[in-house]
């Protein structure tokens, strides 16, 4: 009798919800207003809860990788916090791809997956666990998902979901942040928990001594050559301004990554373009030549220090601040003078700080920021002479114009291939712009969903998508997306007949064989796709019609996709090959000039190393 009074008194005084209402709860406090959804049986419980919520509603994607991408996106943009729900199986599995672009770009976004009942588990009943399949569709999701999120995890008891959901956010927000997932089996979706006090705790971040960031300011204040890399890092920590003022203070030349692009604008006088791989011939020479670099949240892969990283800035002192310390410690060749591990923001503003209160000058070498000018002038990325084909479009001249029309405000996201590099050396970013992409797993079909879901994040804004015919096919189903959203989203689909990069991978290595990039590759008609789902079509074929094209697709407060026709062997220039020092790009200059540009002693190419595509 006394157990039922304490039980009835107990129900009375505490209030019961859900756990599929509490997870809602949950995403709410974290400012996350849409969840990116595709529907199923073993989610259905919790997709169920959004009824009568107006503090937070769906998404309908078309595809679950798509959905994954349009958090991805939703979470850069917001510089905060991302979820979607899939169904068991075929429903979790397809998150793969686009969960992965968030790990390896340190995006925090949740992925809640719903999963068959405890019961039907493998080794949920007696005699199961060396069964292949017991639940209609249930996969072990959280073994799969393990390796490429932060953490994952299947709750097991509906108690548990508060300790659970705040593990969850503080593991995807501290230290590196990135994705993680949670399985929800469905026998505790509808489950009713008594309601719990909040679980806070805030991410931890490691400062380095004092003593450290003295001795930094010393290397850099007496070196001859500095230089300072931007990295995904710095947009990623958001010290964008912190990094800017910082650069006011210094005053010495600053090159980025492709992740760092958006954390300078091209206007900046101190600022020389992209290096690595496909870098600008400008900033290779820089970083090369460099006696100091100052790299900000650059993990510095071979896409920057090309196939042979000793090879890379040989005669500079490396100080390589990075957040992870797996970033620090690897080094295939690549061996830092100083490793910092340390957020972005907290190292720029302290470093700032020291800066300021030294008045720095930087007066050793003056002739280094003339020499650093000369080259940019010398090697620009994007020429005139490229107006040759009278009967194709140049994709430089075209991204330059199209850099020139858009706003500061405005997000453009190119996809993968040839189209991201062509975008990437040609486009002129303003402060105030975002620019980026998938870059660390680089899938084709990353672009177009995630200018779904940027869009989605600031309220149906436009947001330019920067595509290719091939890679466009990828995820073309979420056009129904953004007809049914209603999203002012532009779609520059560049059309070169297949996939360009590989071709060129080809020529250089495969004696022109053309194998599954040109050979056997198709794409649909795209004015017939855009008929179909309603959206405006426009083309362009000619240099001379860009300018008008373009303007026409952004004064449209309506979806449109604009094909732009590229010539079938329209080159990446410059690029590097052929186990070349990342100075030494593809054409070649020749040997007198480049001699010329070399501060420090030239190496000699290893012909055995093959740059990737």
């Amino acid at each position: 009798m006394k157990f039922k009074k304490y039980t009835k008194k107990l129900g009375k005084k505490y209030k019961t919800k859900s756990v599929s209402e509490i997870l809602l709860d949950f995403l709410t406090e974290k400012k996350v207003d849409k969840v990116f959804v595709l529907t199923g049986g073993a989610i259905a419980f919790a997709v169920d809860s959004f009824s009568n919520r107006k503090d937070i509603s769906y998404i309908c994607v078309q595809h679950e990788q798509a959905g994954a991408m349009m958090a991805d996106a939703y979470s850069r943009v917001k510089n905060n916090f991302a979820a979607t729900m899939s169904t068991s199986g075929p429903g979790a599995t397809n998150l793969i791809t686009g969960i992965a672009c968030s790990y390896f770009d340190s995006i925090p976004n949740i992925h809640i997956t719903g999963q068959v009942n405890l019961k039907e588990q493998r080794g949920g009943m007696p005699g199961t666990s060396n069964s292949r399949q017991i639940g209609f569709q249930e996969t072990d999701i959280v073994s799969i998902s393990k390796p490429i999120t932060k953490k994952s995890i299947q709750l097991k008891k509906a108690e548990d979901i508060y300790k659970v959901l705040n593990d969850l956010y503080n593991c995807s927000q501290s230290g590196r942040r990135g994705p993680v997932l949670l399985d929800l089996p469905m026998c505790l979706q509808r489950k009713g928990v008594v309601q719990s006090k909040k679980i806070i705790n805030k991410p931890k971040h490691q400062k380095i001594k004092l003593s450290d960031i003295n001795k930094i300011y010393k290397i850099i204040k007496y070196s001859e050559r500095p230089v300072i890399l931007s990295g995904g890092g710095v947009r990623y920590s958001n010290s964008v301004k912190e990094l800017n003022k910082l650069i006011k203070y210094l005053k010495i030349p600053v090159v980025s990554s492709w992740s760092g692009t958006d954390t300078i604008s091209s206007n900046n006088k101190l600022y020389y373009g992209h290096v690595g791989v496909y870098g600008s011939r400008a900033a290779n020479f820089i970083i090369q030549n460099s006696d100091c670099i100052l790299s900000l949240g650059s993990r510095l892969d071979t896409r920057i220090t090309g196939g042979k990283p000793e090879t890379f800035a040989r005669k500079a002192k490396l100080i390589m601040v990075d957040i992870d310390k797996g970033e620090l410690s690897k080094r295939r060749g690549l061996k830092p003078y100083l490793e910092v591990h340390e957020d972005c923001k907290s190292f720029i503003n302290r470093f700032s700080n020291k800066v300021r209160n030294e008045n720095f000058s930087f007066s050793h070498d003056k002739n280094w920021i003339k020499y650093c000018n000369s080259l940019k002038k010398k090697y620009p990325t994007v020429s005139k002479l490229f107006n040759e084909d009278k009967n194709f479009i140049n994709p430089y001249l075209f991204v330059e114009e199209l850099s020139k029309q858009l706003k500061r405000n405005d997000i453009i996201i190119p996809d993968d291939g040839g189209h991201l590099t062509w975008f990437m050396q040609a486009f002129k970013t303003k402060l105030g712009q975002r620019v980026f992409s998938a870059f660390g797993n680089s899938p084709m079909g990353y672009s177009f969903p995630a200018a779904i879901g940027a869009s989605i994040a600031k309220n149906k804004q436009r947001v330019i998508c920067i595509d290719g015919d091939g890679s466009f096919q990828i995820n073309m189903q979420e056009l129904q997306t953004v007809v049914n959203e209603k999203l002012p989203i532009k779609i520059f689909i560049f059309n070169n007949g297949g996939y360009g990069i590989i071709k060129q991978f080809q020529s250089l290595y495969l004696g022109k064989r053309y194998n599954a990039s040109g050979i056997g590759v198709s794409a649909p008609n795209y004015k017939k796709i855009a008929k179909a789902y309603n959206i405006k079509y426009l083309s362009v074929k000619k240099d001379k019609d860009s300018r008008n094209i373009i303007k026409q697709s952004l004064v449209s407060k309506k979806a449109v996709i604009i094909e732009v026709f590229i010539h079938p062997n329209q080159k990446i220039m410059p690029k590097l090959a052929f186990g070349c020092p990342i100075e030494d790009l593809e054409p070649r200059l020749d040997r007198k000039e480049f001699l010329k540009q070399m501060i420090i002693k030239p190496i000699i190419s290893d012909s055995n190393v093959i740059e990737a595509n």
